[in-house]
């Protein structure tokens, strides 16, 4: 898909997701109640579950259909709005949903507000999905693009089960034909909890941005939609971090691949092979990946803008997000960014990365010496901080992170040290570009030795 059609996704998504005012009453601890179950899944006319649920579902095409059932698992279901697509509400009482009657959001006058007690959507049970958005490593998106007019008479070499999307024991097409290119990926975790229905239906596949199968499974009468993407054993270079220590040249190796292949995202390349300019937007540390190799590659393109200086067009979407607060640019926070202009992205991106230097340098050996994995102003601010609490540390204290003094004992890292402040230059178009960072930390990696994980 585009990044217009992942963008229109997730604005679905967040619709659908949203929540209400007011809590849920839980019940006690172990005990179940009987309800009446209504739904293809139901092989009595009564189950056992922690509460009772009713759910009103408008397919594409299709009257408005009533589910009803039990449910044990995933609560914060229960708390969502009305759409005009789905109706959730959950009781907890025995037969409590017996005779409950909902409506649509489409169908309800003006004057009419949802009851609090109405909750969003469920269909068939609570539905898991791993939405996975996946990385694009240095090719990967763009590769698809140029070989767009030759994939159908391509197999990729996972073979043709790969290209299959299965459809339910109900004979329900998602998505219809699955094209796949060998484009290559890394993977991320996106949103939970699909309405695989409500959603699925309403999403045409454009264009394939590297997934490479997908299929619709039960698990404890709960359908779940899987998308597979490429395995990358060490996960995140977040989580990496935070289970290994780096000896220096294993640092450099991770530092150089992170910025190869965002020297490779912010460059535009001119020709029939080429690619607009493309800026991040939300570049931290759980969206870098550590392949096999010891190398990273940048996942989780789901807020990226692109440009094209041919037709001077800037796709900013109409996702209002603008990346994780811990990882903002000044700019941003202080709501001084211009938004028409591209370079402004670029220069917010260098400055999370920056950041993600810093993570990887203080856990790094020197002299014997390596700090624990903490989060960028892990001592500034609280664990989930507020905008307003990244403005006040970023923006009016202007603080950056502290750079360990340990590297300045080595030559190499101190180089490393440097790069980080100018990456966290106030003034945005005084910050290093990519391909600069890029050339120094090459430059500043020459020992051929073979980088090691030391536990």
């Amino acid at each position: 898909m585009t990044l217009g059609i992942f963008r229109r996704v997730f604005l679905m998504l967040s619709v659908a997701l949203g929540l209400t005012k007011g809590d849920l009453v839980k019940p006690s601890r172990g005990q179940l109640v009987n309800c009446t179950c209504e739904n293809p899944h139901c092989k009595r006319p009564i189950c056992q579950g922690a509460w009772c649920t009713v759910v009103l579902v408008r397919e594409q095409g299709r009257h408005p259909q009533v589910y009803r059932g039990c449910g044990s698992l995933n609560q914060e279901l229960c708390l969502g709005r009305p759409t005009e697509f789905v109706n959730h509400h959950c009781c907890y009482r025995s037969f409590c949903n017996h005779n409950v009657s909902l409506m649509l959001e489409a169908t309800q006058t003006p004057s009419e507000e949802p009851e609090v007690d109405a909750h969003l959507p469920l269909i068939l049970g609570p539905v898991l999905a791993l939405l996975v958005l996946v990385a694009l490593g240095t090719l990967g998106l763009w590769r698809v693009r140029r070989r767009q007019e030759k994939q159908r008479g391509l197999h990729s070499d996972l073979g043709e089960s790969s290209l299959i999307l299965k459809a339910s024991e109900q004979g329900d097409s998602m998505l219809g034909d699955f094209l796949v290119s060998d484009c290559t990926t890394g993977s991320g975790s996106g949103l939970p909890f699909l309405v695989q229905r409500t959603v699925a239906r309403q999403v045409a596949l454009v264009e394939c941005v590297g997934f490479i199968a997908s299929d619709m499974t039960s698990r404890n009468s709960s359908t779940q939609l899987w998308l597979i993407t490429h395995y990358h054993e060490h996960g995140s270079l977040y989580d990496f971090l935070q289970r290994q220590t780096l000896e220096p040249q294993l640092a450099l190796r991770l530092a150089v691949s992170a910025a190869c292949g965002l020297a490779h995202l912010h460059v535009e390349i001119f020709g029939t092979q080429g690619k607009p300019a493309i800026a991040h937007r939300d570049l931290k540390s759980r969206n870098v990946l550590v392949k096999s190799n010891l190398q990273c590659c940048i996942a989780d393109l789901g807020l990226a803008v692109m440009h094209s200086q041919s037709s001077d067009y800037l796709d900013i979407g109409n996702n209002p997000r603008v990346g994780t607060k811990r990882y903002m640019a000044p700019e941003v926070l202080d709501e001084q960014i211009r938004t028409d202009c591209f370079e402004s992205y670029k220069w917010t991106d260098i400055w999370a990365f920056g950041l993600v230097l810093w993570e990887i340098a203080r856990r790094t050996i020197i002299n014997g010496i390596v700090e624990d994995y903490r989060p960028p102003f892990y001592d500034m601010v609280p664990n989930d901080p507020s905008f307003e609490d990244m403005k006040k540390v970023v923006c009016v204290d202007q603080q950056t992170p502290t750079i360990p003094n340990r590297l300045a004992a080595d030559p190499v890292l101190s180089g490393l040290a440097q790069m980080m402040r100018e990456c966290w230059y106030p003034n945005p178009s005084a910050r290093l570009t990519a391909l600069r960072i890029k050339k120094t930390l090459q430059k500043l990696s020459q020992n051929p030795e073979k980088p090691k994980v030391i536990h």
